[in-house]
């Protein structure tokens, strides 16, 4: 993992870190505002610039490396397996300070802008997302090390937006990943993922699909490690 860290230090990652929740909170103010200002700039968040920025990051770890044909890796007296969950857990690192960063300014904008979220609904809101766009992180380094990292990063922030779009709000929520996050928060923040507020009564308003949620996305990230881990070995081989 420190070895990762170091070679962050002269790219866009840890810009991406103040860059992102900055650019958001400001959409949020200029656009939203007001009582809205917090459920508007956590909208921006979750459904375009957090993916984005979290695909651009997995994009980079791995180009450094491709760029090198891997051989800086290949010759570390460590297993490849070492190796890629060193990637992957530093990513996560990543994400939970990005989700920190972004949460504290939108917490200091709620007392400037006046409340329109409770502090618990906001902390659970930033928890869902951490916890949910967690298994994106193992996807995104395979898709830039197998195509590239434009098309990672087309790829990813399509499938989030379809994920959005067409599953968050519907009954097969579950069975498409990239929904699940989108479809969790409509119960925390009381908004859809089209920025519109949830119906009076509405199910999507049930916080019982909380915890269902979030083991589902848990064993993805379980899931796609070890098969991405695995596919990482093999360089060994080569």
């Amino acid at each position: 993992m420190k070895a990762e860290q170091l070679k962050w230090k002269r790219t866009f990652i840890p810009k991406l870190l103040w860059l992102t929740p900055l650019i958001t909170l400001l959409i949020g103010a200029v656009l939203m505002g007001g009582e809205y200002f917090q459920t508007g700039a956590y909208n921006w968040w979750y459904t375009m610039l957090l993916p984005g920025a979290l695909t651009i990051c997995c994009a980079l770890v791995i180009e450094k490396d491709k760029k090198l044909k891997y051989h800086s890796i290949l010759a570390l007296p460590l297993g490849l397996k070492k190796v890629w969950l060193g990637k992957i857990l530093s990513s996560g690192v990543w994400l939970f300070i990005i989700t920190i960063m972004f949460f504290g300014g939108i917490t200091v904008g709620g007392w400037l802008f006046d409340h329109s979220l409770p502090i618990t609904s906001s902390l659970l809101s930033s928890l869902i997302i951490f916890v949910t766009f967690l298994w994106q992180i193992p996807l995104c380094l395979f898709l830039a090390a197998k195509l590239g990292t434009y098309l990672a990063i087309l790829l990813n922030v399509v499938a989030n937006i379809v994920g959005i779009v067409v599953f968050a709000d519907g009954e097969l929520w579950y069975c498409y990943p990239f929904a699940i996050g989108a479809r969790l928060l409509c119960s925390t923040l009381g908004i859809l993922p089209n920025g519109l507020p949830v119906p009076e009564g509405s199910s999507l308003l049930n916080n019982d699909v909380i915890f269902p949620g979030l083991l589902i996305t848990i064993t993805w990230f379980i899931i796609i490690t070890s098969l991405t881990t695995k596919w990482f070995q093999k360089r060994e081989a080569k």
